[in-house]
């Protein structure tokens, strides 16, 4: 049985607003793998950069809920029914990194926590941190943030094996009634892109684009092929931007047409490209890119290019978030080698740790977590992953931790 301290809130959700009480209760699942000791860094650096931001008057109160293979060893269920009436209960989530087992009969609880929470948003900071090893000439002109449709498009995951009876059925009807011809060894994946849950999206992604002071949108897309899904997704995009937004907002066209190539002061700039020239446009010019606004395949293709620019994917934290919940993660997995050796690099999921404190309007602590983070990095204070590239000596998982926590102390 879970039990909850005394003292710990429930955080509650208005119109996509989060109210957030003194000593809120934050779930976390420690996951598997390297899962059980990057989450403990996490909550022992946010624990200490909400102390120093506040003293006293605030706190997190964290409670356990078990998934994974903690939670198979305990109760024989990877997605115990105890854990999902808490998700649903408190709606807020750590999670380390889980392993989905290979064979039938085993579903991603990732992704049954995104579907029951309706978490529709996958949320990626991608920033670089001076001290990194990049491809790039000029690193330090990478700073986006891509936010990526999350339950609409191919990953719905409707499809059917080529000899199965769904597909035939579909194939005698595109044939039949639609007068369209496939082949008979075709299997068949349904693509599909609605227009509600583009809206809301782009509205999510338009808030936290006027709400943290950003320039510039772009909306991601293969429409000049894909014309009535992603190019509905441009199209609903703009439209709700233009709709709602229209006073802050001014398009890329209406800069050239009307405006003389230049942009209004204080007015956010938003753009649409198409989807294979952005993958060599992030590369030759980043900065050009800021907030960058996908459906959902596209968003999972974006996204890790996007954090190989900066030169170690595995520094990036991530966020799942709906209109009444988030969940906040690193983005790599296990990593099952290193499991238990104390040798696991906890920054992405402290990353994802800092991202949920800027959600609850916590940023004094949120700026003293990314400070500590890029001091530590650029005087060389790393865990073995990125130490064997700058030629120093390794930090375990706990001293790096240690390190972050001690910086914190001494930072305003």
């Amino acid at each position: 049985m879970v039990q909850i301290p005394d003292d710990g809130e429930r955080i509650s959700f208005e119109n996509g607003k989060w109210i957030v009480p003194k000593k809120p209760v934050i779930l976390y699942i420690e996951g598997d793998g390297i899962g059980p000791e990057i989450v403990s860094a996490t909550r022992t650096v946010l624990n200490k950069a909400v102390e120093k931001a506040y003293g006293s008057s605030r706190e997190i109160k964290w409670v356990e809920v078990l998934a994974g293979d903690k939670a198979n060893a305990k109760t024989g269920d990877r997605f115990p029914k105890e854990t999902q009436e808490m998700l649903m209960k408190y709606r807020v989530v750590v999670k380390g990194p889980l392993e989905t087992p290979i064979g039938k009969g085993w579903k991603s609880v990732n992704v049954a926590i995104r579907m029951m929470l309706d978490l529709y948003a996958n949320i990626r900071p991608v920033k670089y941190i001076d001290g990194l090893e990049s491809p790039l000439k000029e690193p330090n002109k990478v700073d986006m943030i891509i936010f990526r449709e999350n339950t609409d498009d191919l990953y719905r995951g409707i499809e059917y094996t080529y000899d199965s009876e769904e597909a035939k059925k579909i194939r005698a009807f595109l044939k039949n009634e639609l007068k369209v011809q496939v082949e008979d060894d075709t299997g068949i994946g349904i693509k599909v892109i609605s227009r509600f849950k583009t809206e809301r999206i782009t509205r999510m992604a338009m808030n936290y684009t006027i709400q943290n002071g950003r320039r510039k949108v772009t909306i991601m897309h293969k429409g000049n092929v894909l014309k009535y899904t992603e190019g509905a997704f441009r199209d609903w995009a703009y439209d709700l931007i233009k709709r709602e937004y229209r006073e802050k907002v001014v398009t890329e066209e209406e800069i050239n047409k009307e405006l003389g190539g230049k942009a209004p002061e204080g007015k956010i700039v938003v753009n649409d490209r198409i989807a294979d020239n952005m993958f060599q446009q992030i590369i030759t010019r980043p900065d050009e890119y800021d907030v960058i606004l996908a459906p959902n395949l596209n968003g999972d293709y974006i996204s890790d290019a996007a954090g190989a620019l900066i030169g170690n994917i595995g520094m990036l934290g991530g966020a799942n978030i709906g209109d009444s919940g988030g969940m906040f993660e690193a983005i790599h997995g296990t990593a099952p080698k290193y499991a238990g050796k104390n040798v696991a690099n906890p920054t992405g999921i402290i990353k994802g740790g800092e991202l949920m404190l800027r959600f609850m309007g916590w940023n004094e602590a949120a700026n003293l977590v990314e400070k500590a983070i890029l001091t530590a990095v650029s005087s060389k204070k790393v865990t073995q992953d990125l130490a064997r590239f700058m030629g120093v000596r390794a930090l375990t998982t706990t001293e790096f931790t240690n390190t972050l926590t001690q910086i914190i102390e001494t930072l305003y």
